[in-house]
């Protein structure tokens, strides 16, 4: 096995960006912060070492987070029944705050329900729960970005405060996370960030899509951030800093991700994360993706080691794209084996 260095990192790193912009990214950058060091790298043209970009679905960890954090103050129980707490938007609703964050609630997905240009226009996270809220509920585990929404909405109803505020306030502050945030109704990426390319069909000519309305996605995946400020924030909460034992120990109860099995067999998901699988162990994640942006992260159990990168285009090929996908899983997994194997040797 090869031992870990800063050279080593880099190196592997490197390549793998190297290897998604060969097999199509317009351009990749990441960052591996492993035994209080990070290493930076990027690919392509127009990646900005520190630049932000939308984060999609990763939005959903920290949306998790700060639940876990009210349940650990008394202010909200994980058995509470959704219609509890948002008596006015789904009154009848028994599933619990438990099962909205573990995707298991039986909500369907909002997204497939928007109309053509609805994620350029403003849209109010209760609006985008009633476009699913009397659909038959799913029977089987799917991962359902309108879950997260009615996450968001219970942070709302239980503090008073938005769930961006309580992210800002819980999260971002405490860990120095100066370049996350949530920038509501506001379209635009800051001049540093890359631009966003989608491909509709294969051949066809990119897109460029990375101006979008927030608020179309929300406490689902509405945060923008860096490469540097995840590493931070999935060490930290990994490593005890953000949640105390007892809700570190309801959020790594996992159930099966049935329907992402092809990603990994063995694919769990517990409160606000996935658990991949893997020879050596395992690690958590949670990726995400919007028009034209994919990331892909992954932290170790000790919090000791964390990857994420993102790649810029989106090609119209599926093949193409989990292409892409499986080569930037694989960066983060032999990332993680081989900085975690170092560094478990070091200490002992």
């Amino acid at each position: 096995m090869r031992e870990y260095t800063i050279g080593t990192a880099r190196d592997m790193l490197q390549e793998a960006l190297d290897d998604l912009v060969r097999l199509g990214a317009g351009g990749a950058q990441g960052q591996v912060r492993a035994g209080g060091r990070d290493i930076t790298a990027g690919s392509g043209a127009g990646m900005p070492a520190a630049g932000r970009f939308r984060i999609g679905c990763t939005t959903a960890a920290f949306t998790a987070t700060v639940v876990l954090q009210l349940a650990g103050e008394g202010r909200l129980s994980l058995r509470d029944p959704v219609g509890s707490l948002l008596p006015d938007l789904l009154p009848d609703a028994p599933y619990s705050v438990r099962s909205v964050l573990q995707h298991t609630s039986g909500l369907p997905d909002y997204l497939g329900r928007l109309p053509g240009g609805a994620l350029g226009a403003r849209h109010e996270p209760a609006d985008l729960v009633r476009l699913v809220r009397d659909e038959p509920a799913l029977r089987e585990w799917t991962y359902s970005n309108t879950n997260a929404l009615v996450a968001g909405l219970i942070v709302r109803a239980v503090t008073g405060r938005s769930w961006a505020e309580q992210v800002r306030n819980r999260i971002a502050r405490p860990l120095g996370l100066r370049d996350t945030y949530f920038p509501y109704d506001h379209p635009s990426l800051p001049r540093s960030s890359a631009r966003a390319y989608q491909q509709l069909v294969p051949g066809g000519p990119l897109l460029d899509v990375t101006e979008l309305n927030p608020t179309a996605l929300d406490a689902a995946g509405g945060l923008v951030s860096t490469t540097a400020d995840l590493t931070r924030f999935w060490c930290a909460l990994r490593g005890g800093e953000l949640l105390a034992p007892a809700q570190m120990a309801e959020l790594d109860r996992t159930v099966p991700a049935g329907t992402y099995q092809d990603v990994r067999a063995g694919l769990g998901f517990g409160l606000g994360a996935f658990r991949v699988p893997t020879a050596s162990g395992g690690f958590w994640s949670h990726p995400g993706d919007v028009p034209g942006t994919a990331t892909c992260n992954g932290v170790s159990d000790s919090g000791s080691c964390s990857v994420v990168l993102y790649r810029t285009t989106t090609p119209a090929d599926p093949v193409r794209r989990g292409l892409m996908d499986a080569r930037a899983l694989r960066l983060v997994e032999e990332t993680l084996h081989v900085a975690e194997a170092t560094l478990t040797a070091t200490v002992s």
